[in-house]
């Protein structure tokens, strides 16, 4: 027992640093607490009942781009529960990715419900921001194995899975790639060059940087304190050295079918007809369908050489869920529609609407979701795919590593040295 209670007393002084840490990170200036397109009048209003009229006023986060198929879900809830109460719901821009930020940043003028990225989960629960699921069990029944755990913190269920797509894989044009072809990098460039065409990967991006690193067998993951990493992609022993990784790179960034680029330039580079392959995620789908009509394909990530071997490319995975603020003035009635709104049914109208890929298992089943490529090339690629659990140490490190092999080491430093900034960079301390 004094084991665990030594446990809840480092974990209660983490959940203090924790919040301590975004408060302040938050008054230095580097995000706004008030979400884009929400307004001073506005902050707090959902944190009252309106006690004269009785009618419980909840505010939603979520993208502009989701709007409307979140009216279309909030004025279902409101048929579902018309007569129990009268509802006030009222939508405000937030970027996904901002949830954190923004909610530790201010809880007391937080939404009562708002979207987030699954690695947002541990530090949120950790200031204490997140409402636990009260239908837990139901939830979990519905979804998927892995949404469920990406929202679980120490056995405690804390948002509702609401996609199951938030990855990448491979995009490719039809036209000048066969299913062969894409198999392996090799493959695709031999076909590019041939072509005078592009590849394209963004390498400065430890998001997408990660896939040459994960199925090497190099160990890489945060620490138990949750903010520092350990890292061993400098290694010099084992079948595949860090060495190795470096060379692979230089060999894919030397090739004339390679081009180094963010996802918007891919969409451009494709527009252009310039780009015949590259990775992206379930987000490009809309618009490469209307560059390459049916010549688009998706599939997993291919596998590349290294140490003369071929390996498969791997990938950090994610959900996207619905969380529940614990300073909610109606934390029920919140947890009501953040489970509404995750529904099958719901599930299933973010599909259709969006193109977002569910977690519901059922609404994952259905002949329209088993119909679209991307969603079928993210699942495929889940298999060789990691939930990202990363300090931020992370990103600049792997950000500065990614720029230099992208531009072939310019500076010709030797692959060992470079591998060693890398890891030093990945696990230095926060303080550091």
């Amino acid at each position: 027992m004094k084991k665990g209670r030594d446990f809840m007393k480092r974990k209660r002084l983490l959940s203090a640093m924790l919040a301590g840490i975004f408060a302040v990170s938050m008054l230095g200036g580097c995000a706004s607490a008030v979400p884009q397109g929400a307004t001073e009048t506005t902050q707090g209003s959902a944190q009252e009942t309106d006690r004269t009229s009785g009618t419980v006023k909840l505010r939603v986060w979520a993208e502009e781009s989701t709007f409307d198929a979140l009216n279309k879900m909030i004025d279902s809830f409101k048929e579902e529960y018309k007569g129990q109460a009268t509802f006030d719901i009222t939508l405000e821009q937030n970027a996904d990715s901002d949830t954190r930020d923004n909610v530790l940043g201010d809880v007391h003028n937080a939404a009562d419900v708002f979207i987030l990225a699954d690695d947002q989960v541990a530090s949120m629960v950790a200031g204490g921001a997140l409402y636990p699921v009260p239908n837990a069990d139901e939830v979990k029944k519905a979804n998927v194995e892995g949404a469920i755990d990406a929202a679980t913190v120490d056995d405690t269920l804390y948002a509702y899975p609401m996609t199951a797509d938030n990855g990448y894989f491979l995009y490719y044009n039809k036209k000048y790639l066969s299913d062969s072809d894409v198999k392996t990098l090799d493959g695709i460039l031999k076909v590019a060059e041939k072509n005078h065409k592009k590849f394209m990967m963004d390498w400065s991006s430890g998001w997408y940087l990660y896939s040459f690193f994960g199925n090497t067998g190099l160990d890489f993951g945060i620490n138990d304190d949750n903010v520092t990493n350990h890292c061993e992609w400098n290694s010099t022993e084992g079948d595949i050295k860090g060495v190795d990784i470096a060379q692979a790179m230089l060999d894919i960034s030397s090739s004339s079918g390679f081009e180094n680029a963010v996802n918007e330039d891919f969409i451009k580079g494709a527009k252009k007809g310039s780009v015949i392959a590259g990775v992206s995620g379930v987000w490009s789908e809309t618009e490469l369908k209307k560059i390459w009509g049916n010549d688009i394909g998706a599939a997993k990530l291919p596998t590349y050489t290294v140490a003369g071997k071929q390996v498969q490319m791997a990938s950090f995975t994610g959900y996207k869920l619905m969380g529940v603020s614990a300073y909610s003035a109606n934390p029920q009635w919140a947890a009501k529609l953040a489970d509404w709104l995750t529904n099958e049914q719901n599930q299933t109208v973010r599909f259709e609407m969006n193109g977002q890929g569910p977690s519901n298992t059922k609404a994952a089943d259905s002949d329209a979701v088993k119909a679209s490529p991307s969603i079928q090339a993210v699942i495929a690629q889940s298999e060789f795919g990691k939930l990202q659990r990363v300090g931020n140490s992370y990103w600049d490190a792997s950000k500065a590593f990614g720029n230099t092999m992208a531009a072939g080491n310019p500076n010709h430093v030797k692959l060992q040295e470079l591998m060693d900034n890398l890891v030093n960079g990945i696990t230095k301390s926060v303080a550091g």
